[in-house]
C-alpha cells in the first residue's frame, strides 16, 4: 500500500483545508462584491454551519477521536455544503433555518399595528430603507404610502 495508503488515511487532512477554509474564503470574499445577494447567503449559512461543528469537534473531542470515519465524514458533508454542483448551506438556510429561526420579525412598539404589519412582511433590507424614510418624513408619510399603496391593491382586486 505504502504511498497511495499513506494518502488515502489522511486524505482528509490534504484535501480539507482547502475545501473546508481556503474556497470557502475565495467564494465568500467574490460574494462580499457581487450585486445579488443569493450568494451571500449561501456563504454565510455556510461559516455558521462550519462554526457549529468546529464547536461541536472542540466539544467532543474525546468521544470523536474513537470514531475513526468521523474526518472523512466532515469533510463529505463540507463537500456537499460548498460545491456549487450542491449548495448544501443554501438548501440548508432555506430548508430549515428560514423556516424555523424567526430572526428580524421584530418591529418597534412605536410604529401603529397597520404600519407594523407592514414591516414585518419586508425583508430586512427593505426595512431599514423604510424606518429611514420615517425618519426623514416622519410616520405620517409612512401612513400615506400605505393608503395609496392599499387603494391600489383594492383597484387590482376590482379588476
Amino acid at each position: 500500500m505504502g504511498l497511495m495508503g499513506t494518502i488515502s488515511r489522511h486524505l482528509d487532512a490534504l484535501i480539507g483545508p482547502g475545501v473546508m477554509l481556503l474556497y470557502p474564503l475565495y467564494a465568500s470574499m467574490r460574494a462580499i462584491e457581487s450585486p445579488t445577494p443569493l450568494d451571500d447567503q449561501q456563504w454565510l449559512t455556510y461559516w455558521m454551519l462550519y462554526s457549529l461543528i468546529t464547536l461541536f469537534e472542540l466539544s467532543c473531542w474525546k468521544l470523536l477521536q474513537w470514531f475513526p470515519l468521523w474526518p472523512y465524514m466532515k469533510l463529505v458533508f463540507c463537500l456537499w455544503l460548498v460545491l456549487p454542483i450542491f449548495n448544501g448551506a443554501a438548501y440548508i438556510h432555506e430548508n430549515y433555518v428560514r423556516k424555523y429561526v424567526k430572526i428580524g420579525s421584530y418591529v418597534s412598539p412605536g410604529y401603529t399595528e397597520e404600519q407594523r404589519k407592514v414591516l414585518q412582511m419586508m425583508t430586512l433590507d427593505a426595512r431599514k430603507s423604510v424606518e429611514q424614510y420615517i425618519e426623514k418624513y416622519g410616520p405620517e408619510a409612512f401612513a400615506r404610502v400605505i393608503k395609496v399603496a392599499q387603494k391600489e391593491v383594492r383597484k387590482q382586486q376590482a379588476r
